[in-house]
């Protein structure tokens, strides 16, 4: 784990702290999302709220391309200097909330698990935090706001942002991310990679099926999909370096339909996660080479579809450390934790593939909880003093990027 160099506050406070009205404000918001999500790509009531707000408070947003999304610019734009940008995701997961809650989904199947709500609230409050500065004269350079749908759709809306040109005029980029193991009111810092590459899998394994006394006239589909399902994590084991985490975990099987019948098609379908870049772009040969070796021993036909997701969010070390100073600016080094580099997938690694840029862990974890809460869980809930804490961060993280960068 990469240890990060603590600073003490400066004697000067920076403005854009947030006012107990626009917390409440906030908190609202947030709920209002929470009970209304949206899958990805269909997020236009999300949209449409902050659109609304952001114009309520005299500024221009833009709409994506494909109609859900949108940039807004705070300040005025110097042509030849290069904005910061704050990335928030909007989308919801097709899973129940069963928390017992007033703010719990409205939507049958749809839950906010994973945090995109206090995202999205997060770089709303700030927005509206540096656009009040802005007005005072007390914003030295423009933001640009980003709100991108579709993070949960592979490989990520992030990608479609960038071709709609999000990051047109954009130097920098940071985020942050709900961790419920983090308490509320901290982040969790890591520079280089903080998450991993994530790709899908599917597999079809085909052959002549017949009666289960006579396996040895058939291509026995149900012991090859389960040698496929057991030896090709194995075999990658010993084709990628160990340390950049090659895996294959599968999440369906599916054969056959009586007890005494060999099939004639199997199913298979996976994740693919890696550490590192260099192997996420080897992993789609070495993963066909291995399924097919695995599947020729066996006598079966193998096809396979592999789609591309993310690669790796890498953390910037000059962005890292923006993200440090401006914390250790609003709540003192203590408020800044190491963080370990998770197995997850994040789009915001696209973005990262253009500009330098950074992620946080946001804690969201009530101090002294000690239930086990999970992302992608339909439990899922934040203590609500992490808006507040994300709001400070970035509207800190603005002000001392424009100084840096002068």
């Amino acid at each position: 784990m990469n240890q990060l160099k603590s600073r003490e506050p400066g004697s000067a406070t920076l403005p854009g702290t947030l006012s107990e009205p626009l917390r409440v404000e906030l908190i609202a918001f947030r709920r209002d999302l929470h009970m209304h999500p949206e899958l990805g790509n269909q997020e236009f009531r999300t949209t449409a709220a902050l659109k609304a707000r952001l114009e309520a408070a005299g500024l221009a947003p833009k709409v994506l391309p494909g109609g859900t999304g949108l940039i807004c610019d705070i300040g005025t734009r110097d042509r030849g200097r290069p904005m910061l940008a704050i990335r928030a995701d909007l989308d919801a997961l097709p899973i129940p909330d069963v928390k017992t809650v007033a703010y719990r989904s409205t939507v049958a199947n749809r839950a906010h698990a994973c945090g995109h709500d206090v995202h999205t609230t997060t770089v709303l409050g700030a927005g509206l935090v540096l656009a009040e500065l802005d007005r005072q004269g007390l914003l030295p350079a423009p933001v640009r706001l980003l709100f991108q749908p579709a993070e949960e759709v592979l490989p990520g809306g992030a990608a479609d942002a960038v071709e709609a040109g999000v990051l047109d005029g954009v130097g920098r980029i940071i985020a942050v991310h709900c961790d419920p193991k983090v308490d509320a009111g901290k982040i969790g810092l890591r520079t280089g990679p903080i998450t991993s590459a994530c790709d899908r899998l599917e597999v079809t394994l085909d052959g002549p099926g017949g009666h289960t006394a006579r396996p040895h006239l058939t291509t026995d589909l149900v012991t090859a999909a389960a040698r496929v399902a057991v030896d090709v994590p194995g075999v990658l084991s010993r084709r990628a370096d160990a340390r950049s985490g090659l895996s294959v975990t599968w999440g369906r099987i599916e054969s056959g339909h009586a007890c005494n019948v060999i099939p004639q098609h199997a199913e298979l379908s996976g994740t693919v996660r890696c550490l590192d870049l260099p192997t996420w772009r080897e992993a789609p040969d070495l993963v066909h080479a291995a399924i097919d070796e695995i599947a020729t021993l066996h006598r079966a036909k193998s096809t396979v579809t592999y789609v591309r997701g993310v690669p790796p969010v890498v953390n910037d070390p000059a962005v890292t450390e923006l993200l440090q100073t401006a914390m250790t600016a609003r709540r003192g080094a203590h408020a800044i934790e190491d963080t370990e580099q998770s197995l997850g997938g994040e789009d915001f690694s696209w973005y990262l593939e253009h500009v330098p840029g950074a992620m946080a862990r946001l804690g969201v974890r009530t101090p002294g909880d000690t239930r086990v809460r999970d992302l992608h869980a339909g439990d899922f809930d934040v203590d609500e003093r992490c808006i507040e804490a994300a709001v400070e961060l970035f509207t800190a993280a603005s002000l001392i990027d424009a100084t840096q960068r002068h």
